[in-house]
């Protein structure tokens, strides 16, 4: 039986970091290295492997992340089965939804990482690549999109969150839990949901402008205004509850919304969506999809200000954002694998 071709992009992270001093780590390591320190990987799959970057997550930028697509959609047309990219795990939230939002190929885009770098006890890279290319070598995976897989656990990248700062077990799926686990080897997966189609993917300039700004105690929404003020071009206001500002901060928002700033409404719980018709208050859920605020729905802060980048890239209109945040923040029906 023929071994599935896999293309292992690599844009370092700490799977990709060693030390001189002994104790504080930076990213050297090639995808070739990657590959080099799990033997399996030859059983399992005909393993092609680039080096892309080599950055600390936090500086991985989205030009990265469409120089990764491009290199991808080259892979799976000259014959790969699937695609694993390696990287820090600090920005994956983030960059695994981006690649999610622009990939509309069948064929698995797995992203991997480590939270243990390949100097020190328990390094957990190698069997997180191992996992990785397993996924992205099996049917069951095929036409799901872009997948996280840390620790033996799936993860769909919309959903995916890193709940904690270290440890291995760091990544968490909110609200519905994980995708599938792998198993002795073997890929298991819960049903697929149904996916949106790939937005345009765009290169060069510099994205839009987008801020997300976390409400608390005491808000008077001056941030808010600072940042209409300094011109961006739209904000996610990670808000209360199910979506709600304090009432000394609606002039800021409505001021935002007349420049039209285009505002999103997340919550900043971490886990649920926002509301829509629940309070009615000044500051409300309510009173701010009145004003005109776009509600985030299920979209974790973080991944509704990609989603808004991207369709402010794309040069979408406020209704456009509205139509896809409705229906990218909604939870999809389930279909059968």
């Amino acid at each position: 039986m023929s071994r599935p071709r896999i293309g292992v992009a690599a844009l370092g992270g700490t799977i990709a970091m060693t030390s001189e001093s002994g104790r504080e780590v930076t990213p050297t390591l090639a995808a070739d290295d990657l590959i080099a320190a799990v033997p399996r990987l030859g059983e399992v799959a005909e393993v092609t492997a680039t080096t892309l970057a080599t950055r600390p997550s936090a500086s991985v930028t989205s030009a990265d992340l469409a120089s990764v697509v491009e290199w991808a959609e080259t892979q799976v047309a000259t014959g790969a089965s699937g695609i694993v990219v390696t990287q820090g795990t600090d920005s994956i939230e983030e960059t695994a939804y981006w690649l999610d939002l622009h990939w509309d190929h069948p064929e698995p885009l797995v992203v991997t990482g480590a939270m243990r770098p390949p100097t020190t006890p328990g390094a957990d890279g190698p069997a997180n690549l191992l996992a990785a290319v397993l996924t992205a070598s099996a049917q069951e995976a095929r036409d799901r999109g872009v997948l996280v897989v840390m620790g033996d656990t799936v993860h769909t990248a919309v959903e995916v969150l890193k709940g904690r700062s270290s440890h291995p077990d760091a990544f968490v799926s909110r609200p519905f839990g994980p995708l599938g686990f792998l198993e002795e080897e073997r890929l298991h997966l819960r049903a697929a949901r149904a996916r949106r189609p790939a937005l345009p993917m765009t290169k060069g300039g510099t994205p839009p402008s987008v801020a997300v700004l976390e409400t608390h105690l005491d808000d008077t929404g001056d941030v808010l205004d600072l940042v209409v003020r300094a011109g961006y071009g739209g904000v996610v206001i990670a808000g209360f509850g199910v979506g709600h500002v304090p009432e000394r901060m609606v002039d800021s928002v409505q001021r935002a919304v007349d420049a039209e700033v285009v505002v999103v409404l997340a919550t900043r719980a971490g886990d649920g969506p926002t509301h829509e018709a629940s309070y009615g208050y000044a500051g409300s859920e309510v009173d701010l999809l009145a004003r005109g605020v776009v509600p985030a729905g299920w979209l974790h802060p973080r991944k509704a200000r990609v989603l808004l980048v991207e369709l402010l890239r794309l040069g979408a209109g406020p209704g456009e954002v509205r139509e896809e945040f409705a229906q990218r923040g909604a939870v999809r029906p389930e279909t059968s694998s």
